[in-house]
Parts: C-alpha cells; sequence; structure tokens
C-alpha cells in the first residue's frame, strides 16, 4: 500500500513524538514554579511509586523548587510489588529528597478494603481466602467485537489460574474496594501538604489524562500536573534527559493495585504506550487512519477499532473530569 501524506504535512511517524526535552524541561519548570507563586506555595508533595511518571515528576520538582522543597512520599500496602518501594527509594536518592514510607495497609484494613473486595470475587469463587492473589484484566480493543469485556484471573495457592467473566455488580464492587487505595495515598498527600505549606503533585500523562486512567478524589486529585500534555512515550525521552536511573526508564509500565502483577495495558489499554501514543496522536490531530497503522505496525481496521475504543473511554470517564456540579452558577467574590 502506497500512503502518502496530505499535501504540506510532514509523514506521519515515530519521529513524529519526538520531543525537545531541554526546551520542554525548562518550560515545565517555569509552568511549575509560577503555579506555586498564584497559589502562594513553597514546595511540593507527591507520591513515589517507582514509575516512569512519579520519576519524571520529582525531577521536575527538584529543578522547580530545589530538593529542600520537595517532599515525597513511598505507601506500599499489602499487595503492592515491593519492587515498587525499592525503586521509589531509588529515585528519592537520585535526585537527593526527602522520602518516608507511609504504610496504608493498615488503614485500608480498618476500613475493609480487603475484606470487600474478597467479598465479591467470593460470588464467583466461593474458595477464595488466604494464600490466593487475582487480578482485572479486559478484553483487547483490536479483537474487534466492539466491547471491553473485564474478567477476574485467581491463582490459588497451588499455582493454578482460572479467568472468570464478571458480573457488572462483580466489576464495580472489586474496582469500588481497590479505589481505596488511592484514594488514602491521596489524603495522606494532603495531611502533608498542609502541614508544609506545599501543593500536591499529580503524576498523569496525556494518555492517562485523555482516556480516564485515575481514580476521582483518588490519584485524579492533585494542585499541579505537570506532565499531563505529554504523551508516554514523550515522558520516557524526558527521563533520559531528566536523570531518572535507567533501571526505571526499562521497568514496564504496571497498576500495582492488584494481588497478581498486572501491566497497564492488560488492565486498561488496547496496546502497549508506545503504540497507544500514535494512535491518540492521529486521532487528536487528523492523521488517516492509513497512516497512524504504517507507523504503529496496526491495519487500518485495527487503528480505527482503537480510535474507537479511544472514544468509548472518553465518555465513559467524563464525569472524572468534572468538579462538583452546581444547580445554579455561584458568583465569584472579586480579590
Amino acid at each position: 500500500m502506497n500512503i502518502s501524506p496530505a499535501p504540506g504535512r510532514p509523514a506521519f511517524s515515530v519521529g513524529t513524538l519526538a520531543l525537545d526535552s531541554v526546551a520542554e524541561a525548562d518550560r515545565i519548570v517555569a509552568g511549575l514554579r509560577e503555579q506555586l507563586r498564584g497559589m502562594r506555595k513553597r514546595g511540593l508533595v507527591l507520591g513515589l511509586s517507582g514509575g516512569i511518571d512519579s520519576s519524571v515528576s520529582v525531577a521536575l520538582a527538584v529543578r522547580a523548587v530545589g530538593a529542600k522543597n520537595v517532599f515525597c512520599l513511598l505507601m506500599p500496602e499489602s499487595d503492592s510489588d515491593p519492587e515498587s518501594l525499592r525503586l521509589g527509594r531509588l529515585v528519592a536518592d537520585t535526585f537527593g529528597v526527602e522520602a518516608i514510607v507511609e504504610d496504608i495497609a493498615p488503614s485500608l484494613s480498618a476500613m475493609g478494603c480487603y475484606e470487600r473486595r474478597d467479598a465479591f470475587i467470593r460470588e464467583l469463587v466461593p474458595e477464595y481466602g488466604q494464600g490466593w492473589a487475582s487480578k482485572i484484566v479486559i478484553a483487547n480493543a483490536l479483537a474487534g467485537d466492539g466491547y471491553n469485556i473485564s474478567s477476574l484471573v485467581v491463582r490459588d495457592p497451588d499455582g493454578r489460574q482460572t479467568k472468570l467473566r464478571m458480573p457488572p455488580a462483580v466489576y464495580l464492587g472489586i474496582v469500588a474496594a481497590t479505589n481505596m487505595k488511592q484514594r488514602t495515598r491521596k489524603q495522606i498527600e494532603y495531611y502533608h501538604a498542609d502541614r508544609l505549606n506545599f501543593a500536591v503533585l499529580g503524576t498523569p500523562n496525556r494518555l492517562e489524562y485523555d482516556q480516564g486512567f485515575f481514580v476521582k478524589n483518588g490519584d485524579g486529585a492533585a494542585d499541579v500536573k505537570p506532565i499531563a500534555h505529554l504523551y508516554k512515550s514523550q515522558v520516557y525521552a524526558l527521563a533520559a534527559h531528566l536523570g531518572v536511573p535507567e533501571e526505571i526508564r526499562r521497568r514496564p509500565p504496571t497498576t500495582d493495585t492488584y494481588s497478581l502483577e498486572q501491566t497497564q495495558e492488560e488492565f486498561y489499554f488496547s496496546l502497549p504506550y508506545d503504540r497507544m501514543d500514535l494512535c491518540l496522536f492521529g486521532l487528536n490531530n487528523g492523521v488517516p487512519a492509513a497512516e497512524v497503522g504504517a507507523a504503529a505496525q496496526l491495519t487500518t481496521a485495527e487503528v480505527e477499532r482503537v480510535w474507537a475504543d479511544i472514544a468509548a473511554k472518553r465518555r465513559a470517564t467524563r464525569y472524572l473530569h468534572l468538579g462538583p456540579q452546581l444547580v445554579r452558577p455561584v458568583e465569584e467574590i472579586a480579590d
């Protein structure tokens, strides 16, 4: 197939998302400083997950306000991968910031997070309990059936895995319980932000922000979100420029939410992040599906299915971006 770009427009390729990392880092740092002045805050608080987004955010925060004005939180719980804690400490040490551990497992247990989740799982797997592990996975949009069907995967104490279709009530109940994790972490971030007179920094990239891959009033809550305009592949490029440890730059994106290891791709997105970036950019910028497919190694039909999935997630998660809705507008009081 001979694919030609529209007259006057460069050919679409992986290089289309190339980033001037030096200029972009400077632009974000300047923006953070201006935003903090407007909020009358003197520093930044954020949670460190050991992932690429929070690592880049720490590096940018240090450039903006200095290491002494950045406070990081490592917030493991019962299902957390120990590697996340180790890598989080590595990031804190690399950029010279203070980081403390706040184990949220006792709080989650007291609120019934694990008990509530397991009760919903036992509606499908009555024997589920001590020694078992689980995760939620989603059907790949490229399957072409037009539906994003979520399934429960459980592993018994002998290592046998089973995949089961979930009724809506079970799916919603498991998700509602696990969302307590993100909301508890955010509560702790704001506690420390309040006591330090700092702002809370959120770490979503453009793919996550656009597709609603966050918990409302959980990891979606923040005072500033400095990388929400960057595609995930651009975040990786910025990480190399900022000196994020190579071990973290090589680590596949994970959710670190369920007791079974889980990638973001199998939980939420249709494709690995680099190909999702190309599809999202193409959709946002009117690039023909055939050109996007050539760059992302997909057929035109597959690109169109990914675009349909993007549109569906935008519709389903639009409310996550909304503030509290008012019956009538409330007039602002002038300064």
